[in-house]
């Protein structure tokens, strides 16, 4: 898992349809400190996160789990899974 903040929303009205009815946003990798390392990235909201919030992202396989219906093939690679109440160091 990964931590990140929400910092935008992207539209896309043609695109696969294993992302139809998924909200996608644009979030940034934090580090603990909440400081930006990386460079942003598009994840599709798993739980309803809002722009300004830190979050939980999965990567790769796991992304693909959160939304899988069986017999769907989903191209997702970035899911948002939880929102980070606070960083305790």
């Amino acid at each position: 898992m990964y931590m990140a903040k929400v910092v935008g929303s992207v539209v896309s009205t043609v695109k696969d349809p294993s992302l139809i009815g998924r909200k996608l946003m644009i979030v940034q990798p934090v580090d603990s400190n909440g400081q930006a390392v990386r460079h942003e990235e598009v994840a599709a909201d798993a739980i309803g996160a809002g722009v300004g919030e830190f979050v939980l992202l999965v990567r790769g396989a796991g992304a693909r789990q959160v939304h899988q219906a069986e017999g769907v093939r989903d191209v997702n690679d970035c899911a948002i899974v939880g929102i980070i109440d606070r960083f305790d160091s």
